[in-house]
């Protein structure tokens, strides 16, 4: 595979001393101790610099869960059978989803992608079909995904963001078996030893995570000729990666170049923004400053590879359900942060005294 096939877009550095001392001196002349709104000011001090306005706004909230599904599923690392990926994408089409739940009641605009779900669907509302494969092959025994299929999956997701309204982006994700793909992208990404990057997924027993651990293993000795050093990041998507993280790694470079706000949900939506870090090389600390990283799942290795790319998560409650449901639910506070940022009063206006000595 050759990394010169796909070129990621140009991103551009939020970083702005001015802006930021404007937007932090707002912050200090609102109504309350300086840094008393703790975690909420530097959200808003974040979007800020994203935006490049001191009063930033959001607007058009796109959900977006990419679906696929994985031939390592036959390998049994997960609790589930590999036809619930199908399944669940119905069912967050129907509205039953825990992730069509809270988009509703928060007002988020949802998409589902079927990026290489095995399963073909109706054209219907709600569903947007960029389907590079019908599920990946089995990376203990080859390549998950080929060359092409990677640079389309990657140049889809460009093509439905630039299609999209709004300046923000939350990401989710449908797939079983997608954690076991995230793991070994986690291992080759940050070269921690597997059993670091390898947790339950949807929850198996202490025998189903010893098997899973073996299984992908396998994969890594199928692939140990792949680096990140040798041969690039989309040799390594290719080699063990899935086509929903494939896509979404395309989503998150386009938003980036377009200073959408990125709201990452869990370890896979993780693993799709280290891929489109690492595939924009030079620019992925760039990349990095449009990312909110939602929460801190309960996946074992979700937050030893926030640690690796120096993301602090809004939330931590334990979540494990991906499908973006921590993006969701961590949406709230950054409107809140934004509402305050711009409707608070000043001590000026208010007429109340600023603290003594």
């Amino acid at each position: 595979m050759n990394e010169a096939h796909f070129q990621a877009p140009s991103i551009t550095t939020v970083h702005d001393e001015a802006l930021a001392a404007r937007v932090c001196a707002r912050l200090d002349q609102l109504t309350k101790p300086q840094g008393a709104l703790g975690r909420l000011e530097a959200l808003a001090l974040q979007v800020a610099l994203v935006q490049g306005h001191t009063h930033p706004r959001f607007e058009a909230p796109q959900l977006l869960v990419f679906a696929a599904d994985h031939g390592i599923a036959a390998q049994g690392v997960s609790a589930y059978p590999a036809e619930v990926t199908a399944q669940m994408v119905l069912n967050m089409l129907a509205g039953g989803a825990a992730v069509s739940v809270l988009a509703r009641q928060h007002g988020l605009a949802l998409t589902v992608v079927d990026c290489g779900v095995a399963q073909d669907f109706t054209p219907q509302p709600g569903l947007h079909i960029a389907k590079v494969c019908r599920g990946t092959a089995d990376s203990t025994l080859g390549p998950a995904l080929s060359a092409e299929q990677c640079v389309a999956a990657l140049q889809n997701g460009q093509a439905l963001v630039r299609g999209l309204p709004g300046n923000v982006l939350l990401l989710g994700e449908m797939g079983i078996a997608n954690t076991s793909a995230a793991a070994l992208l986690m291992c080759r990404l940050t070269g921690l030893p597997l059993p670091d990057c390898v947790g339950r997924g949807t929850g198996l027993d202490d025998a189903g995570l010893a098997r899973k651990t073996a299984v992908l293993q396998r994969a890594l000795q199928r692939h140990v000729h792949v680096s990140l050093a040798q041969q690039g990041a989309l040799a390594v998507l290719g080699a063990v990666g899935g086509a929903e993280i494939a896509t979404m790694a395309g989503a998150v470079l386009q938003a980036a170049h377009e200073r959408r706000v990125v709201v990452v949900d869990g370890f896979i939506t993780t693993a799709a923004v280290a891929v489109a870090a690492a595939l924009a090389s030079r620019q992925g600390p760039a990349l990095l400053q449009h990312c909110v990283f939602a929460h801190g799942s309960a996946e074992a290795g979700h937050g030893r590879w926030l640690r690796c790319l120096g993301a602090r998560p809004v939330l931590d409650l334990g979540l494990r359900l991906g499908e973006g449901s921590g993006a969701a639910l961590a949406w709230p506070l950054l409107v809140s942060a934004l509402q305050l940022l711009d409707q608070m009063a000043s001590f000026d206006s208010a007429g109340v005294a600023r603290r003594g000595c």
